[in-house]
């Protein structure tokens, strides 16, 4: 993450309550140690398509959600500009080729290469308060907003840092798992991060995830 980038957060999560950052809400199917199957709650996400390798692609992305939640949008009932509070995680998924934003790719559990990947979408969850139809609409075209429906989500919680190697290493583990539990997967493999970038690399929290199909 580039200087501008941490600053942005930095400068936002200073300005932040004091208080516990909001996630999305979800349920706990299954767990086997590293292992979870989430049954999460419908939820409302800002998203955005870049280029680039995957540190590259998470600065450009974070840059354009930032500025959106920042202030860079306009109520619907007013027209002014409002903060939106920081949720998490922030998340970023690899795309295999330029497609409609709200289009799935499916890709299968073996194979599944992100370091040639070259487009990236990444979504920041919105605050639990917002509708699609009361929450700020953004004034960057490159961000779009859309509701998520519920899902059901098989989970790989590691810490440290995040390099390609790692989170190659970790998708691998996951869907090998979602193999053994005789589960589908229904999409690519995404990361949430859920900690600003001063965070100790022992307790920074990472998840692999990846929609499955009811069982």
């Amino acid at each position: 993450m580039n200087l501008r980038t941490l600053f942005l957060l930095t400068a936002f999560m200073m300005g932040q309550p004091a208080m516990a950052i909001e996630e999305p809400a979800f349920k706990v199917v299954l767990k086997a140690e590293a292992f979870e199957v989430r049954q999460y709650a419908p939820f409302l996400i800002a998203e955005t398509v870049v280029e680039g390798d995957m540190d590259e692609a998470s600065n450009k992305g974070f840059r354009k959600i930032a500025d959106y939640i920042f202030g860079n949008n306009r109520a619907v009932q007013t027209g002014n500009a409002g903060k939106i509070a920081m949720t998490a995680p922030v998340t970023i998924e690899p795309q295999s080729e330029k497609i409609a934003m709200t289009a799935p790719v499916t890709l299968s559990t073996a194979g599944t290469d992100i370091s040639k990947a070259n487009q990236w979408r990444v979504h920041f969850v919105m605050p639990s308060q917002y509708t699609l139809s009361t929450i700020p609409q953004p004034n960057n075209p490159d961000v779009k907003l859309k509701e998520v429906p519920a899902k059901l989500f098989a989970v790989h919680s590691y810490t440290g840092f995040n390099t390609m190697a790692k989170v190659q290493s970790k998708t691998d583990e996951l869907l090998t798992w979602v193999q053994q539990k005789n589960l589908k997967p229904l999409g690519t493999a995404q990361l949430s991060r859920y900690d600003p970038p001063w965070t100790l690399p022992m307790f920074r929290r990472n998840e692999i995830m990846v929609e499955v199909a009811a069982p």
